[in-house]
Order: C-alpha cells, then sequence, then structure tokens
C-alpha cells in the first residue's frame, strides 16, 4: 500500500495535522503496511507513532515541524490501535537518571536487561516513534527535513529539554535514509533495545545529540553528516557497530560510545563547532528557542572519542575491541577520553577492555590523552601509525596520562609541538612499548611514574 497524508485531510496550512498524519500511518498498518508519503510542504505536527512495515517517505522540500509545546507529544496515551500496557506508562518529569530509565529486568528470550516502564516516559517523547515494531523506515529525498523547532520543556531534562527528534524503542530492522534533522529538542536519534539499524545519507544540524543508541546490536552509520550542539554519536551497551566514512563536527563529543565490536573508519571531525552546546544558553534563550552559536554559547569540541558506560542499567557484554582507523581529527581539546577514576557520572558501570587506532591524523590537540582503567578490569590502547600534533601556545606535561592499564602499544607515532617531560605519565605498572616515534629530543623519559592519586578532569 502507498497513500498520501493528503488522503487523509493533512495540509501544510500553518494548523497542527497530528491527527490526520497519524490516521494516514494507523490506515496503512491496519492494511498489511506499506509507504506513507509525506508531500512537499510544512506540516506542523505533534508526535506521531509510527508502527510495524510503515515507511515514511518525505518527498523533496517536505518538512515535518514539531510544535513547541512539550504536551503535544502524548499521543500514545490516547492509542487505539497500539495502546501501552498501564505499567509502560509514567508522569514523572526528568528527576535523576532514574525517572529516565525506570527499573530493568532481564529478558531470557532475548538474553539482556530491558527497562520496565521506559515507553511512556516524559523524557522518551519524540517527534517521530515507535515502540515494540519491525521494520520500519525513514526516508528522505533532496530538502526533506524533521525539524524539532528547539522544543522547550521547563520540566524536561536539565529544565529545558524538549522532546527527541525520533526515538525508537525495541524496534527491530530499522532503515534510515536520506533526511536531515535539525533543531532537535533533545537528541536527533534516539534507539533502545534496537536491532539491524542502518542509518546512510542523513544529515543532523544544531539540536543536542545527532545518533544516540543505547543497548542495540548491529548498527551501520555512514555516509552522515553531524553538525551538532553536543555529541554527534552518542550511546552506550551497543554490539557489532559500523561507522563509515561520516563528517562529525561537535560542540561537545565527536563520539561518547560504548561497545563491544566497534569498527570506525574514513571519519573527519573537526571543530570549533558550527553549532554551539545549548546548556550554556541562557534560560530566557532556551524558552524562545534562540539558535546557538559561537556568538551567545560554548562551541569547543571536548574530545575526539570518550568511552561511555551508562550506570543505570546493565551493559549485556563486555565493552571492547573498538578499534578507530584512517581517520583525520582537527581541534578536538581531547583526543582520547577513558576515565574510569570514579569522578565521572557516565564512567561507572562496565570499565572499558581494549581500544585501537591506526593510521589517524589529529592536529590542534590541546590536553593530553587520558587512560584510565580499573583495578579489577585493566585497558589496553594500541595507537599504530598515528600523528598528532599539539595545539600552538598550549603546554601539557605529558600526552598520555595512564593509571591501571594493562598494555600500551605505541608503533610509529610522530607528535609536533609538544613540550612535556613524558609521552606516558604512569600511575601503577603496566606494560609500556614504545617504537617508531618522532618527537620533540627534550623529554625526559618515554615513561615517568607517578603515585600521585591524579582524577582526570571531568569532560
Amino acid at each position: 500500500m502507498k497513500i498520501s497524508i493528503h488522503d487523509f485531510g493533512a495540509k501544510p496550512d500553518g494548523n497542527i495535522q497530528t491527527t490526520a498524519i497519524q490516521a494516514a500511518i494507523d490506515h496503512c498498518f491496519q492494511n498489511g503496511g506499506g509507504e506513507v508519503v509525506i508531500p512537499e510542504g510544512i506540516y506542523l505536527t505533534g508526535s506521531i507513532r509510527l508502527r510495524s512495515d510503515i515507511t515514511l517517505h518525505l518527498m523533496e522540500n517536505a518538512v515535518l515541524k514539531g510544535v513547541r509545546d512539550p504536551e503535544e507529544y502524548y499521543g500514545y496515551l490516547h492509542d487505539n490501535v497500539e495502546p501501552l500496557a498501564e505499567n509502560q506508562i509514567t508522569d514523572a518529569g526528568y528527576i535523576g537518571l532514574w525517572n529516565v530509565h525506570g527499573e530493568t529486568e532481564y529478558d531470557e528470550n532475548d538474553e539482556r536487561y530491558r527497562f520496565k516502564r521506559i515507553p511512556g516516559s516524559r523524557w522518551n517523547n519524540s517527534l517521530i516513534r515507535a515502540i515494540d515494531a519491525e521494520n520500519i523506515a525513514i526516508i528522505g529525498e533532496s530538502g526533506s527535513v524533521i525539524d524539532g523547532d528547539n522544543c522547550y520543556d521547563a520540566i524536561g531534562e536539565e529544565d529545558y529539554r524538549g522532546p527527541h527528534g525520533i526515538g525508537f524503542f525495541r524496534v527491530k530492522g530499522v532503515n534510515l535514509s536520506g533526511y536531515t534533522v535539525k533543531n532537535s529538542g533533545n537528541w536527533a536519534h534516539h534507539l533502545l533495545f534496537c536491532d539491524n539499524i542502518t542509518a546512510r545519507k542523513i544529515k543532523v544540524e544544531a539540536g543536542h545529540d545527532g545518533f544516540d543508541a543505547a543497548v542495540c546490536r548491529n548498527i551501520l552509520i555512514e555516509d552522515c553528516e553531524f553538525y551538532t550542539g553536543d555529541d554527534c554519536i552518542a550511546g552506550f551497551g551497543n554490539t557489532n557497530v559500523c561507522v563509515n566514512n561520516c563528517v562529525l563536527n561537535s560542540s561537545c563529543s565527536a563520539f561518547r560510545f560504548g561497545g563491544t565490536n566497534v569498527y570506525i573508519k574514513g571519519c573527519k571531525a573537526y571543530a570549533p563547532g558550527k553549532y554551539s552546546f545549548r546548556g550554556s544558553l541562557s534560560k530566557e534563550e532556551k524558552i524562545a528557542g534562540t539558535m546557538a552559536t559561537s556568538e551567545n554559547a560554548r562551541n569547543n569540541m571536548l574530545s575526539f572519542f570518550t568511552y561511555y558506560a551508562d550506570y543505570s542499567v546493565p551493559i549485556p557484554e563486555e565493552p571492547g575491541n573498538i578499534v578507530i582507523e584512517d581517520c583525520d581529527i582537527c581541534g578536538a581539546d581531547r583526543f582520547l577520553h577513558y576515565n574510569f577514576s570514579g569522578n565521572e557520572i557516565w564512567q561507572r558501570y562496565r570499565p572499558l577492555r581494549n581500544i585501537t587506532f591506526k593510521n589517524i591524523k589529529a592536529v590542534d590537540i590541546s590536553r593530553p590523552l587520558t587512560l584510565y582503567g580499573t583495578e579489577a578490569n585493566k585497558v589496553e590502547l594500541v595507537m599504530k601509525n598515528v600523528a598528532f600534533g599539539m595545539r600552538e601556545g598550549v603546554s601539557v606535561g605529558e600526552f598520555i596520562m595512564a593509571c591501571n592499564y594493562e598494555r600500551i602499544l605505541i608503533d610509529e607515532m610522530s607528535i609536533e609541538g609538544f613540550d612535556g617531560e613524558c609521552i606516558v605519565r604512569s600511575k601503577g605498572k603496566g606494560d609500556v612499548e614504545i617504537k617508531n616515534i618522532s618527537c620533540p629530543s627534550n623529554i625526559k623519559a618515554y615513561v615517568l611514574q607517578t603515585e600521585e592519586d591524579f582524577r582526570i578532569k571531568i569532560i
């Protein structure tokens, strides 16, 4: 079946079209699935819910524009087609992480932990959402846009964040391509417990995180562009992830990510951010939906790769086998940020086993790499054929700050503009092998031991 939302009364006339758009989706679903077409024009809408075997097809210059009233994102409360169970709905706002994620339970059939109440919480509201579904696609033609209009929510996360752009919960089989998400009230893409995800040639502009996945399996992200005020690609507990040939421009981290079997190749990350971090706007600017730019908010990239391990839900597999290669990075304050020293809320559950960088060029770096594992789970870092350039006028004492590591292997590395006294400042002992290195001749040693209980500055 292929139907247009126009057949159900939707019009690009400035009025709210939620009911008509949802009616088109529901009719298609109830008749075996198919394609729901969004013709050219700007369609104002609250939250709409996709269902199994539905492709939402945005034609050339079609725009779904979210309303700025956060109360318009509760369509699931009145869903008679696939109503949520009572225990899947909560009216709690964002009051700490537990109200976001709810309680967890182990699903023996799927062999992983799941959230009990998360689908119907305020924090999970999204302009486009899907719950307990399969075989869903969002396809966009040239000029198609999903616009969150910087929806402000006074009782949302951090007292200002509104709904996500796209939110999928327990969806198997996701195909995303061709469209742009801009000005999302919270994350542009928010996927939880989803499997078999493909995202190609999508673009994210402004807003918050570009693509955020947690406890998902089999993810492919390629040929995408992220120009975000927050992290470009984020998430934790993911398995089998490929990110290829993406552009990453962030005012937070290019990657704030955790998972098992993660392969990142051919990406370009650079700063400063085209769009700034919305959290540094004033309250009045947030209420007004003001665009965050370098003139009114922070836009430096905090790190290229920050490890992410959320403490609120069990992570199913030991994180590791993360390989990043053939990437160019410019302007990240810190190249690598792995910090299990205990002072960082987002790195407290499952420590990282190992990470590898190959064929990397990173310039304009201003802080040491941080590698801080745990005594029980020591980390391994491998860097091969890597070239670094430090930010002009910045002085750091060490290139890598390391603690609780099993092994550091550096093979073929150059560092320009480095004036520190050592390559690795180490607390505790681990195997360090450094060969084929080019760096200033005034360093005291490749490795210097310290007994200081240093803590990494929080990202």
